[in-house]
């Protein structure tokens, strides 16, 4: 047995010990499930190989099924977010030969792009609407990748790195907007690093780190300038590579299906060229057509220079933290900074691991039955949201009637489950309304939570006024 071992070489030895090329402390069987490559290679040229073969080649495949090329069934949002990126990548390098990441001259540099550069102006416009656009596209892709339930079986991994891929863009988004050096940008990043002092015991050493001292100043500017510019544009790259290459390896897109299709019928399939790259060329280009038109009609602006003695009033988060703004007006800071937002993360990584009988992808909200849990799901959110907003505002008074209980229990955790139980209550009312199993039921909570929050940000970015008082957005 001994010299058996021997003869077959290390890939036996590898094999016998359980090791197979993965890295110390991860099992080989997990490695494998990850990465779905065979053993690691151990020269350079075998290295080489399998990136070719299994990241760059397989990144499309040679034939795609022929139910997944309508528009209607991806609405083409992960070639959206591909496109977007690039565009982002391409702007901000030209933006880069210009901009000066210094207090004293990064406003100047701006204002010289916009007057003094030849299309200056209209390559910031590009990258600002494409930022923003991207923010935009990537929810809406997360949306439709959960409600066709392709998060299931060889998608569960890549659902994570979705999710992760979207909060690397807000990372994107909010390093970048500290980088104009104005007023807006000034105070919006002072708001929102000053929200990780709520974070319990590491609080304020997150936010030494994250400003790179005590106030925002010329580190702030260097330390958001250089994760803009070099690390977070890596990361994101090399997370779409993995997440398209993952796509790939679990056989394309989630196929559409009716509740009653046999998933066991194998899909007529057309080949890549022409039948998907004309259709995903066409969409890249009406995209950018665009965001062309969106960079001429609409200029990103730029405010009064960066004032640390003067606050604007209201000082307002970026708008995709505005929602996370909003519940801070309504809940302890813990709550509404570190509990609530971590909760949503956590059950968000959690999807695909969760049980489902029977597991249910491709279909549209599962079924009819699906499809109605989830509108009514939103439409109470629609209903209860902003009525929660003007209780809070003007009849609600958790500690004046709680007085002898901790802030964190009064303005915390007893307004957090008379929501959560709320939201139980309405899910549970609709479950018994129209039945539904046990993913039509999450569908209809993650409506509600995705409609929430859109309002809640609707809510921050045009009916908070001065003082962050309730008020009409044309009321003055």
């Amino acid at each position: 047995m001994a010299r058996d071992r021997h003869a077959k070489g290390p890939e036996a030895e590898e094999e016998a010990d359980g090791s197979s090329g993965s890295p110390p402390g991860l099992p080989s069987r997990l490695w494998r499930s990850i990465f779905r490559t065979p053993l690691t290679p151990r020269t350079e040229r075998e290295r080489k190989r399998v990136v070719l073969n299994h990241l760059v080649l397989h990144m499309r495949p040679v034939r795609v099924p022929e139910r997944t090329i309508p528009f209607r069934h991806t609405f083409g949002l992960g070639g959206m977010s591909a496109t977007l990126v690039g565009l982002l990548i391409l702007t901000g390098v030209l933006l880069m030969f210009v901009y000066e990441p210094s207090p004293d001259r990064a406003y100047g540099s701006i204002e010289a792009l916009r007057r003094n550069v030849r299309f200056g102006g209209l390559v910031r416009n590009v990258h600002h609407w494409s930022a923003n656009l991207l923010v935009f596209v990537a929810f809406l892709h997360l949306l439709r990748t959960f409600f066709t339930g392709a998060f299931h079986g060889a998608r569960q991994f890549n659902w994570v790195i979705g999710v992760l891929l979207l909060i690397v863009v807000l990372a994107a988004n909010f390093t970048g907007y500290l980088l104009p050096w104005d007023q807006l940008s000034f105070w919006a990043i002072t708001i929102v690093t000053g929200m990780l002092g709520y974070l319990p015991v590491i609080g304020e050493g997150v936010i030494r780190l994250a400003r790179g001292g005590t106030e925002i100043g010329s580190a702030t500017l260097i330390n958001f300038y250089t994760f803009h510019t070099t690390v977070i544009p890596v990361t994101i790259v090399g997370l779409m590579a993995f997440h398209f290459w993952r796509v790939r390896k679990a056989g394309g897109v989630v196929i559409p299906r009716e509740p009653a299709d046999d998933p066991a019928d194998k899909p007529a399939t057309v080949l890549f060229v022409p039948s998907l790259l004309m259709r995903e060329f066409v969409t890249g280009l009406l995209l950018v057509a665009a965001v062309m038109v969106l960079a001429v009609a609409l200029d990103a602006g730029l405010g009064a220079p960066a004032n640390p003695g003067m606050s604007p009033n209201p000082a307002k988060a970026p708008w995709y933290f505005l929602g996370l703004q909003e519940l801070l007006l309504h809940f302890h800071p813990t709550w509404a900074v570190v509990i609530l937002p971590g909760l949503a993360l956590l059950g968000l990584l959690a999807i695909p691991y969760l049980r489902y009988d029977p597991p249910m992808e491709g279909a549209w909200f599962v079924s009819e039955t699906g499809r109605s849990l989830a509108v009514a799901g939103a439409l109470a959110a629609v209903a209860l949201t902003p009525l929660w907003v003007l209780l809070d505002e003007y009849v609600i008074d958790w500690s004046g009637w709680l007085g002898g209980l901790p802030p964190g229990l009064s303005e915390g955790l007893v307004p957090a489950v008379v929501a959560l139980g709320i939201i139980w209550a309405v899910i549970r009312l609709a479950g018994r309304q129209y039945g539904g199993n046990r993913q039509e039921t999450l569908q209809a909570a993650f409506a509600f939570l995705a409609t929430a929050l859109v309002i809640l940000t609707a809510v921050g970015v045009w009916f908070r006024g001065e003082g962050m008082a309730l008020g009409w957005p044309w009321t003055p």
